[in-house]
């Protein structure tokens, strides 16, 4: 194990780490405010509401997430309608490609962990709401979703976490995050052990760090279960 070149090559990983954390960041706060309405109306009553975003969290949750990086970045150039519209300064820039693919796909499988939670709230604490003249606006506001967000922590965690781990593609549309660094350096010095190994205890602290985080939030909001 060469540490010398483990060392020099370390605050170069160390920047593509920090542009991974904006990624997965980023993605998984947009991809929360995308969720919230998608589930409500995968949860709905109403079967038109309810399959209105069917498509979209089906082609998200149903094609690899590589797939789905190169039809936005390498495929949707391929339009001349796209080059010509005012989305194309975004959409020919890598790094919005893969925030907006990062985005729309944990969007997708969030809004299925909510929904899921949605419809597991006992129907009694909803009847409740009910009982002392809740609007359904506040209903959802008050009761439904704070207690929907509640029972999918332990979930909703582990899907950041995958999105952390899958955030390693985005090296393939060029942009240098920690995966795109590793490779760029193995190039220059052909030590494939030692960046690899540097790489993934990296990702190793970034994954420690962020569930001793997450244990604290889920304490916090959950005590209310403590007898």
């Amino acid at each position: 194990m060469n540490w010398e070149e483990i060392f020099i090559a370390l605050p170069k990983l160390l920047d593509g780490a920090l542009l991974t954390v904006e990624l997965v960041l980023i993605s998984c706060i947009v991809g929360f405010v995308i969720a919230t309405p998608v589930a409500l109306m995968r949860s709905s009553q109403n079967w038109w509401l309810r399959n209105i975003p069917l498509i979209y969290t089906y082609f998200f949750r149903g094609t690899p997430l590589l797939v789905q990086l190169f039809l936005f970045y390498y495929g949707l150039g391929q339009f001349e309608a796209v080059r010509e519209s005012f989305l194309w300064p975004v959409l020919r820039e890598a790094y919005w490609c893969a925030l907006i693919v990062f985005a729309l796909n944990t969007g997708a499988y969030t809004a299925e962990i909510f929904r899921g939670a949605i419809q597991a709230i006992p129907h009694g604490e909803i009847e409740a709401g009910v009982a002392i003249g809740m609007k359904k606006a506040t209903l959802y506001r008050r009761v439904v979703l704070p207690r929907a967000i509640r029972m999918a922590l332990p979930s909703y965690g582990n899907e950041i976490i995958l999105m952390l781990k899958s955030s390693a593609l985005a090296y393939t549309i060029t942009l240098f995050d920690l995966t795109g660094v590793t490779r760029t350096i193995i190039a220059r010095n052909y030590l494939a052990i030692e960046m690899y190994f540097t790489a993934g205890v990296i990702y190793l602290l970034l994954t420690f760090i962020f569930i001793q985080v997450w244990m604290r939030l889920e304490k916090h909001l959950l005590r209310f279960q403590k007898v």
